[in-house]
């Protein structure tokens, strides 16, 4: 007998939930609708059920400039904007523009500083609920991402996206003022330092300035006398 259809697996699902009951677990970052085809979770029941297109393998959306196919519609307007460039979602606040409503909307957080994902463990707050995710794995000591090379695991996709170029050597990010190359973000933002002047970390103590934290804890051990860096 032939497995069923991903779709008909969700209509075979019964979910007692009220719709007020799943925003207020949504809000808390309680993700109860799961896929049974491949484990991934979500906080509505719609979300689940876009969620399922995906597994039937049909992408029905075609983009008229690329020929890229979506399984999803709203994927297809996505799409269409990094070709267009348009932007119709605007901050009220700062004026900032993004292709994205979701993308607004966890944007505008950063002017009200609202955090409506709670961790249950420990109360902590955050803005969107991936955080949330990420943040859940310091309590369980998940770490889904493995690398493929050396078998070390990671709790963040990013985190192993950046080990990965310690195998391969790859350097993406560029400075443009004078070539240099790094393999993490983060490792070029405290190179313009170099270039920019700025010395944002501070001595609690003296007030000397400096442009990178190491520089500031190397500093600090004058004070403390330790041998590590803080």
């Amino acid at each position: 007998q032939d497995d069923p259809e991903p779709l008909q697996i969700l209509e075979q699902e019964e979910f007692s939930i009220s719709q007020d009951e799943e925003h207020k677990r949504a809000h808390r970052g309680n993700k109860l609708f799961s896929c049974k085809i491949c484990g991934k979770s979500y906080s509505y029941n719609c979300e689940l059920t876009v969620h399922m297109i995906a597994h039937t393998g049909k992408k029905p959306f075609t983009c008229l400039t690329c020929g890229k196919c979506f399984s999803q519609v709203g994927t297809l307007n996505y799409h269409t904007r990094t070709h267009t460039g348009e932007k119709p979602f605007k901050c009220l606040t700062c004026g900032k523009c993004f292709s994205r409503s979701s993308i607004l909307t966890m944007h505008v957080r950063s002017h009200t500083g609202e955090k409506p994902f709670k961790c249950e463990t420990c109360c902590k707050g955050f803005s969107r609920s991936s955080n949330l995710t990420t943040h859940m794995r310091t309590h369980t000591g998940e770490k889904p991402f493995k690398c493929k090379t050396c078998g070390k695991c990671f709790t963040r996709s990013g985190t192993l996206t950046d080990h990965i170029r310690t195998h391969t050597g790859q350097k993406p990010f560029a400075c443009e003022l004078c070539g240099q190359r790094f393999s993490q973000k983060t490792s070029l933002n405290r190179h313009l330092t170099v270039h920019t002047g700025k010395k944002p970390f501070a001595c609690e103590l003296c007030g000397q300035r400096f442009s990178q934290k190491t520089n500031l804890n190397r500093h600090m051990r004058v004070y403390t006398g330790h041998k590590e860096l803080i």
